[in-house]
């Protein structure tokens, strides 16, 4: 990835430019860091040592919990160490870099959560046919798949970014390095780069999104039309609302944030927005997931058994 840039760093002026706030910032932070570290690394423990969650749901779903903790990896370690220096400047590379692994990461979640909605489509529209549509070749293949899609996306995006001319200020209004503010500082045209990232992002938000309603659609006309029994009505919904709560936290803010709306967004609505679907929705996940389902709940109570 060569530059034409006179830029050797960038300036990530962050959350906020008061001082006083900076410090309990950081607490805030690193608690929410060691919760979603260590709440997503159990769900991560218990569905690969459990041979009962050897099941297409919970094998993405161990993905979904490797995803949150690599994906708020990428910015809150570099979000807290700012809040207590002075120097708060991140070399071009490594800007470059941590754009890349917020697409790569952020874009495979995306399309991991549409999955999740396929396979709950499967699950309980064709329950007959669950075990042969969903094996574990189709399943490996398919999280193989939106993983390296989503690296060859960001791959688009980091070496478009990197190819721009930055000859004017280096300061970055945000906590970490994305395209939309990289964009405000670039020399010369980026009408190429404005596309890719409202066409191409756009679609990979927008896509995963809408097989995800049209999933959750034809699970709803099912059931209505097929089931009779309220209780098993509701034991299937109970099912995919753990997983709705998931999609709504994610996508509301990505689509707001990638999709061009009517009227500008302020910066600090850009980072209150990405705050939300980059530290806050990595760390309620496993919180939704074990609060509502009891196979997890299970699980992680014979873990614990066996390690006491």
């Amino acid at each position: 990835m060569l530059n034409q840039t006179s830029v050797t760093e960038f300036l990530l002026l962050g959350v906020t430019d008061i001082q006083v706030l900076q410090p309990v910032l950081f607490v805030v932070f690193l608690a929410i860091y060691i919760i979603n570290v260590a709440g997503n690394g159990v769900i991560l423990m218990v569905v690969i040592s459990d041979s009962r969650l050897h099941s297409p749901m919970y094998f993405f779903l161990g993905n979904l919990s490797c995803l949150d903790i690599c994906y708020s990896t990428v910015t809150l370690p570099k979000m807290l160490e700012n809040f207590l220096s002075t120097h708060k400047t991140i070399s071009f590379l490594g800007c470059i870099s941590q754009l890349h692994f917020f697409h790569f990461l952020g874009s495979t979640e995306a399309m991991l959560l549409a999955v999740m909605a396929f396979d709950r489509f499967v699950a309980i529209c064709k329950p007959l046919r669950y075990t042969l549509i969903m094996n574990h070749q189709v399943c490996t293949q398919m999280a193989v798949t939106i993983w390296i899609t989503g690296f060859f996306h960001a791959l688009l995006h980091s070496v478009m970014t990197s190819r721009l001319n930055f000859c004017g200020s280096n300061h970055i209004h945000h906590f970490f390095c994305d395209v939309k503010p990289l964009l405000e500082l670039a020399c010369g045209n980026t009408d190429l780069n404005e596309w890719l990232l409202h066409s191409v992002t756009g679609t990979i938000a927008i896509g995963p999104f809408s097989l995800t309603l049209l999933s959750y659609f034809y699970i709803i006309i099912y059931l209505f039309f097929k089931t009779h029994s309220c209780s098993m009505l509701h034991k299937a919904l109970s099912t995919c609302a753990s997983h709705f709560m998931v999609v709504v936290l994610f996508y509301a803010p990505v689509i707001f944030t990638y999709i061009p709306p009517a009227t500008g967004s302020s910066m600090d609505q850009e980072r209150i927005i990405a705050i939300m679907y980059s530290v806050i929705t990595p760390v309620l996940n496993p919180l939704i997931y074990t609060l509502r389902n009891k196979e997890v709940d299970g699980a992680l109570m014979r873990v614990i058994r066996r390690r006491l």
